[in-house]
């Protein structure tokens, strides 16, 4: 496995994510041709620093699955992006992304 081929998908899936949705790790991963590996979508959005726009990655169910300090911040900027949470998760119904499939 190459890491960087990998990390450039990771970052080509976040990439896609627009303002004002989320995805979740395993959904980031599938998208950039790599379904099962959620645990490497957490390592190159760690690694980004601000250069992906990490916070519209989510755990599964809308969970935020951050330390409280990151997770408010989280929360913050996806409220001001017009993300709507029901409790402590985001309203997947609402707010996920779909990726489109290229034609065949």
């Amino acid at each position: 496995m190459n890491r960087e081929v990998l990390s450039s998908a990771i970052s080509r899936a976040v990439l896609e994510i627009p303002a004002g949705k989320v995805a979740t790790y395993g959904q980031v991963a599938a998208a950039a041709g790599y379904p099962r590996y959620h645990r490497q979508v957490v390592q190159v959005l760690n690694k980004s620093g601000d250069v992906l726009p990490w916070y519209r990655v989510v755990g599964a169910g809308g969970r935020i699955c951050l330390p409280p300090d990151e997770a408010h911040e989280q929360r913050q900027l996806l409220e001001v992006e017009g993300v709507r949470f029901t409790g402590t998760r985001v309203r997947m119904k609402d707010y996920e992304h779909h990726w489109q499939r290229e034609p065949e």
